[in-house]
């Protein structure tokens, strides 16, 4: 059973929008999809409430007596994770981890938290003896913008592959308060988006 973390010690870089969308293109291919919520603020377990019943199904945590686990059977599992995420509870979730991505958005604050935090995952890599593969997806990202030339630049220095770029767009935010992801509405409507995740796709499903 495959685990993808989504990942970042930043608050507000779009860890939700990324876990719910990675958990609905699985879904989309026919996989039974779990999406966590690690996060006191829940935003999994509220954004899965408000999903229609019609669409592909993606599963909450299975919950007996107080102890939380993945539903039996389920194939893939996301998991979306609290800023401040650090210490113990990180080296936690590292060792449950197959794949981890990396938020990020094209400002110096997000940047330097980011650069700190794929280091914190290499050195925990170094100690456990396990290294789930990273990857990088650059949010909100907004063409021209010295801010995203910055952010690339500093892509290329860190080391770690880029999955791609999303542009700034209301699309996500107007699909996340009806339950929706990209793969749930007509292609011809987010055609830009879906371009745009189709190596990020082709990194979840290598």
């Amino acid at each position: 059973m495959p685990v993808i973390v989504v990942a970042n010690p930043k608050g507000g870089v779009g860890k939700s929008t990324l876990a719910s969308n990675i958990a609905g293109f699985l879904a989309r291919g026919g996989e039974r999809v779990m999406l966590g919520d690690v996060d006191r603020q829940q935003s999994a377990r509220r954004w899965l409430a408000q999903r229609p019943a019609t669409l592909p199904r993606i599963e909450g945590w299975e919950v007996d007596r107080d102890v939380v686990r993945p539903p039996k059977g389920v194939a893939q599992v996301v998991l979306d994770t609290p800023a401040g995420l650090h210490g113990k509870k990180l080296g936690v979730i590292h060792q449950l981890a197959d794949r981890i991505v990396v938020p990020l958005q094209p400002s110096l604050f997000d940047i330097q938290a980011t650069f700190d935090f794929v280091q914190e995952l290499r050195a925990l890599g170094r100690d456990g003896g396990r290294a789930p593969q990273l990857g990088i997806v650059g949010m909100r990202a907004r063409e021209g913008l010295l801010s995203v030339a910055q952010l690339e630049q500093f892509l290329d220095e860190l080391g770690v592959p880029v999955l791609g770029l999303l542009r700034d767009t209301q699309n996500y935010v107007q699909l996340a308060a009806r339950g929706l992801t990209l793969w749930d509405v007509a292609p011809g409507r987010v055609e830009r988006d879906l371009a745009q995740w189709e190596p990020i796709a082709r990194w979840l499903r290598a």
